[in-house]
C-alpha cells in the first residue's frame, strides 16, 4: 500500500487505485500534449498575396525588359510581398479520450509516489494566510538542494493556503479540480492538502471504478 509523508507528523495512505499504477510512457505523453496544445491561443496570422495592399499593376511587360517575368509587386518572392504559406488562425485541440486521460493521471500519481516527491498537509492551519508558515512546511518535507518546481493542490474553500504558498519561489498553486496531467508531471514534488486528496483520486479512478460496478451487475 502506497503512502506519503503527513507534513506536521504522522502519514497517510494513498489509494492503490490512483497511486500504484505502472507509468505509461506513451499514453503519458499523448495527454501532455493534448494539454499543452489546448492551451495554445492558435491567433497568430499572417497576410497572403491575395491580403497585402497594392500590387494591382503588372510592375513591367512581360518580354522585353531583360529582367524575370513579374505579374504582381505582391508576389511572395517581393519584399513586402505577402507569406507562402504562413500560419493563419486555428485550433490545435487533439482529442484524448477520457479513459485515457484518467489512465495517465495514473501513471504520473503513481510516479510520484514511487519515487517519493509526494506529500500531504493539514490546510486548515491556515486559518489566515502566512507564507511563513508555508515555508516552514516546505523545509520541514524538502531537503536543501531541491531544485524543480512544487505543485500545491488545494480545495476551492482553502483560499488561505493558497495566498500562504503562491508568493514561495518555485511554488506553483491550483485547485485540484483544474490540475492536468501535464501540471502533476511537470512538477518535481506534490504537495496535497487532505481535502483535495478525495478528488484527486476522484479525478484519476473515477472510470476504472464505474466500470468494475458495471461488471458486476
Amino acid at each position: 500500500m502506497a503512502s506519503a509523508p503527513r507534513l506536521g507528523g504522522g502519514t497517510a495512505t494513498l489509494d492503490a487505485g490512483a497511486f500504484g499504477a505502472a507509468f505509461n510512457m506513451p499514453l503519458v505523453h499523448e495527454a501532455v500534449r493534448a494539454e499543452l496544445n489546448a492551451r495554445r491561443q492558435g491567433t497568430h496570422s499572417s497576410r497572403t498575396r491575395g491580403e497585402v495592399s497594392g500590387g494591382g499593376a503588372k510592375p513591367w511587360r512581360q518580354k522585353g525588359s531583360g529582367r524575370a517575368r513579374a505579374g504582381s509587386s505582391r508576389s511572395p518572392v517581393w519584399t513586402g510581398g505577402g507569406a507562402a504559406f504562413g500560419p493563419k488562425p486555428r485550433r490545435y485541440n487533439v482529442k484524448v479520450n477520457r479513459k485515457a486521460r484518467r489512465a495517465a493521471l495514473r501513471s504520473v500519481l503513481s510516479l510520484h509516489a514511487g519515487r517519493g516527491s509526494i506529500a500531504v498537509f493539514d490546510a486548515s492551519v491556515f486559518e489566515a494566510p502566512s507564507t511563513k508558515r508555508a515555508l516552514g512546511l516546505l523545509d520541514e518535507w524538502l531537503p536543501a538542494e531541491q531544485s524543480g518546481t512544487t505543485l500545491v493542490l488545494l480545495c476551492e474553500d482553502e483560499a488561505s493556503a493558497g495566498l500562504s504558498f503562491r508568493n514561495l519561489g518555485g511554488v506553483d498553486v491550483m485547485p485540484v479540480q483544474e490540475a492536468g496531467v501535464a501540471d502533476v508531471v511537470g512538477a518535481a514534488t506534490l504537495l496535497v492538502s487532505e481535502a483535495a486528496l478525495g478528488p484527486l483520486v476522484a479525478l484519476a479512478t473515477a472510470e476504472v471504478r464505474g466500470s468494475s460496478r458495471e461488471e458486476v451487475q
